[in-house]
C-alpha cells in the first residue's frame, strides 16, 4: 500500500540542508531551499553551470567532490539529485541512521519526504501531492490552479500581514477576529484586487476590519523551480 504522506510546510530559514547532485534537478532544488532561506551545501564531483552560478554567487556552499559518509553532519534534510544508484542508497543509509527527512528525487522507495506540485502567488502557496502514484495529475492540477490564482491573492496578504498586528490589538477576542476575516474573504475584496482597484480593496478592509492598510509597495514573488508529486 503506498504511503499517506502528512502535508507540512517547513521553516527553513537558516537551516542546513544538503543536495547531493550537480546536474539540472539538483540546481533546481537547491535554489528552492536558498529561496526558502536555507543554508545549502551542494555534494557534487562535477557540478553544473547553474550550480556553479550560484556557488559563486554565495547562494549555495559547494563542495566539489563526491559524496561521502557523514555529509549530512548537522543538516535538516536532504535532497539527493543524483544519477549514482549506489550514491542515492548510500544517502538514503546515512539519512536513516540519522533520522534525517531525504527526498531522493524521482526515488521513491528511498524517500522519507516528497515534495508536492506548488502554486505560488506572493506569500501564498498551494502544494499538490498525488503520494507518488500519478505525479503528471499532481502537474495538471497545478497548471489549472494556475490560471485560477492570481496576483490579487498575492496583494490581499500583503494587506492582511499589514494590518493583523492592528487587528488583534483592537480585537482581542480570537472568535471576532476570525468573523472579521471571514468576513472580508468572503467580500469582494479580492474581485476589486482583481480589477486592479486598491483604492477601494482598501476601503473594504477599512470597512470591515476597521483598519486602515498602510500603503504597501508590491513584495517580489519568489522565484522557484515547478515540483511534481
Amino acid at each position: 500500500m503506498a504511503p499517506f504522506y502528512y502535508p507540512a510546510f517547513l521553516d527553513l530559514r537558516q537551516r542546513r540542508c544538503v543536495v547531493v547532485g550537480g546536474g539540472a534537478m539538483a540546481a533546481g532544488k537547491a535554489r528552492e531551499l536558498a529561496t526558502a532561506g536555507a543554508r545549502v551545501t551542494v555534494v557534487a564531483e562535477r557540478p553544473g553551470e547553474e550550480v556553479t552560478a550560484m556557488a559563486r554567487a554565495g547562494e549555495v556552499r559547494l563542495r566539489r567532490r563526491s559524496y561521502r559518509a557523514g555529509d549530512l553532519a548537522g543538516a535538516f534534510l536532504a535532497i539527493a539529485a543524483g544519477d549514482d544508484p549506489a550514491e542515492r542508497e548510500a544517502v538514503w543509509a546515512e539519512a536513516e541512521r540519522r533520522g534525517l527527512p531525504l527526498n531522493s528525487v524521482d526515488d521513491p522507495p528511498h524517500c522519507s519526504f516528497i515534495a508536492g506540485a506548488v502554486v505560488r502567488r506572493g506569500a501564498l502557496a498551494v502544494a499538490i501531492s498525488t503520494a507518488g502514484r500519478a505525479p503528471a495529475l499532481a502537474v495538471r492540477l497545478r497548471q489549472w490552479l494556475d490560471g485560477e490564482l492570481g496576483a490579487e491573492h498575492a496583494r490581499f496578504l500583503d494587506l492582511a500581514a499589514a494590518v493583523r498586528a492592528a487587528l488583534a490589538a483592537s480585537q482581542p477576542d480570537p472568535q471576532r477576529r476570525r468573523e472579521l476575516w471571514y468576513a472580508l474573504v468572503d467580500s469582494d475584496a479580492l474581485a476589486l484586487l482583481r480589477r486592479g482597484d486598491e483604492v477601494a480593496a482598501r476601503q473594504r478592509f477599512t470597512e470591515i476590519l476597521g483598519i486602515e492598510p498602510p500603503e504597501l509597495q508590491p513584495e517580489a514573488p519568489p522565484q522557484l523551480a515547478a515540483s511534481s508529486g
